[in-house]
């Protein structure tokens, strides 16, 4: 009998570099427990269906339980001559119950059995990858907590901007994530639709009940065609698509503090745990982990790239292209969640310098509140602008900051500058005068960090 799953029809086997080349087992044996719970469901619906006898049945139900058993221990051992895991979970079945072996694969084919398998192993680490993105959110929580009340620049065009909260700072990155989880959870709705019963293509002979295995495996529903259920990879470029997005959250995240961590910046320092050193330099400190969060992103924007290209050129059902589904979406996860649980530890644990950050601002920062001061007074807003404006520039000319400018030098400009003006140049001021929920006074900071918490103790239940 042999071991491959197909070659009836040929005289001669493969070539041992084709086999090598065929073969997936080293990519699809993390599916081993997905694939053997597939098997089981299978097995009872072919069963229930009549197509499979009592005591068949009862020996294969027996032999896939011994090997889920094997997998679970790690006792279970592959074979040089195991094509993929569907191959060497049979070949290892044949092993243990014999002839009846034969009988799993009723009215099955892979092309149905190895998406079962995939759709399987995602909805099975889904929750992990989703309990990674929170466990990130929290960190920004506690460190919205610790940092309340800390005053840094806000940045736009990477030039000073206006006064925010770190705690806001932090939040923002919260919210990012926020979606992400969203994301995630939409898609794991969406995955959960079951394949098995498409067979090759055109869907089985085997009178199953497709619902009651969909319902079996934890599936909610069936997929509609056989042709694009044994087709379809959206879901895997779905995931690749979404963990792109994170990626590109984190790194914007990691530039920020690797810019932040710089003497010129010197806003934090990071924690001695997540930084390395030069080997040359001895006074260096390097954010190496930020670094290495930005320079995944483009991995995973080119695993996406990979799949986008691989589905474009396939026509309907299956080719043997598709098996390449499966390396691009193991590595992106397995990159996420270490690098989620690394950043997670590396926020928490970095030190801030308020009063680096607060050397920091500088009265045109609070140009705009200059401006708002003049609308209160009856100017409109185009000409108030353009009124500070001219004051900035006169200070440029004096070679000083606009609180260094007298107020005849304000009045000069326009007379509806009085002696209350120098109260809108305060920092302080500038952030608590920003009260809009979703602003960055410490009352709508502390709203934000409420309703932060509520999502994430909502999640834990």
């Amino acid at each position: 009998m042999s071991n491959k799953l197909w070659g009836g029809r040929f005289e001669k086997g493969p070539d041992q570099q084709a086999f090598d080349l065929n073969a997936s087992i080293s990519i699809d044996a993390r599916m081993a427990l997905q694939d053997v719970k597939g098997s089981i469901a299978w097995a009872n619906a072919t069963h229930q269906a009549g197509w499979l006898d009592d005591s068949a049945h009862q020996n294969l139900i027996h032999g896939l339980g011994l090997i889920q058993a094997e997998i679970s221990n790690q006792s279970f051992q592959f074979k040089p001559q195991d094509e993929d895991i569907h191959t060497a979970v049979e070949r290892r079945l044949y092993e243990t119950i014999g002839a009846d072996a034969g009988k799993l694969h009723i009215g099955r084919s892979r092309n149905d059995q190895v998406v079962t398998d995939f759709k399987l192993w995602l909805l099975d680490n889904i929750p992990s990858l989703i309990a990674a993105i929170q466990s990130l959110q929290t960190a920004f929580v506690h460190r919205g907590d610790k940092d309340l009340g800390v005053i840094m620049p806000g940045y736009t065009h990477l030039q000073p901007a206006q006064p925010i909260l770190i705690s806001h700072f932090w939040l923002a990155h919260f919210w990012a994530l926020q979606r992400d989880v969203e994301k995630f959870h939409f898609y794991h709705s969406q995955l959960s639709q079951c394949p098995l019963g498409a067979a090759a293509l055109a869907g089985t002979t085997v009178p199953v009940d497709r619902h009651a295995i969909a319902q079996a495996l934890g599936f909610q529903t069936i997929t509609a065609n056989s042709l694009d259920s044994v087709a379809n990879r959206d879901y895997a470029a779905d995931f690749l698509y979404y963990a792109s997005l994170l990626t590109i959250h984190l790194s914007k995240l990691a530039e920020q503090i690797i810019l932040f961590s710089t003497h010129e910046f010197g806003f934090l320092t990071l924690a001695d745990e997540f930084t390395t050193g030069s080997s040359l330099m001895p006074q260096k400190k390097n954010p190496d982990v930020f670094e290495l969060t930005r320079g995944k992103t483009g991995e995973t924007i080119g695993a996406l790239t990979n799949i986008l290209i691989t589905l474009k050129g396939l026509p309907s059902t299956y080719d043997k292209d598709l098996q390449g589904d499966k390396l691009p979406v193991f590595t992106t996860f397995d990159t996420l969640l270490l690098t989620l649980n690394v950043v997670a530890k590396a926020i928490t644990t970095l030190t801030i310098h308020p009063k680096k950050m607060l050397a920091s601002l500088s009265p045109e920062m609070m140009a705009t509140d200059l401006a708002d001061y003049l609308v209160l007074k009856g100017i409109p807003f185009r000409e108030a602008h353009e009124l500070v404006g001219k004051v900035v520039l006169q200070a440029q000319t004096q070679h000083c900051t606009i609180a260094d400018l007298t107020l005849a030098d304000y009045q000069a400009i326009s007379p509806s500058y009085q002696e209350d003006l120098f109260e809108w140049l305060s920092p302080q001021k500038s952030v608590e005068r920003r009260t809009v929920p979703g602003g960055t006074a410490t009352q709508s900071v502390q709203q934000q960090l409420t309703q932060a918490k509520q999502l994430l103790n909502h999640s834990e239940k």
